[in-house]
């Protein structure tokens, strides 16, 4: 999603450095997950572990990536749906 946003809102041929340090931030924080392999989506957690700055600049990029999501990774949108109902 973060790939999308960068090319596409914010035309980049390759992702900026902010929204490279945001993947790599998003997966730290996977990884440090207490939840592991079982997490639930973002918006359904628990422990909301991103700090405020971050939390806003992917709530952004959700927004924005979301509803397109479906024209460019179907499967994907499909299994967050399906996640996101579980």
């Amino acid at each position: 999603m973060i790939r999308l946003y960068c090319r596409k809102k914010e035309g980049n041929a390759v992702l900026c450095n902010k929204c490279a340090s945001l993947i790599e931030y998003a997966f730290a924080r996977l990884d440090r997950c207490p939840f592991g392999n079982k997490k639930s989506t973002c918006k359904k957690c628990s422990i909301h572990c991103y700090k405020p700055d971050m939390k806003q600049h992917i709530r952004d990029v959700m927004r924005w990536s979301g509803p397109r999501m479906i024209l460019y990774h179907p499967w994907d949108a499909i299994m967050h749906i399906v996640r996101e109902i579980r």
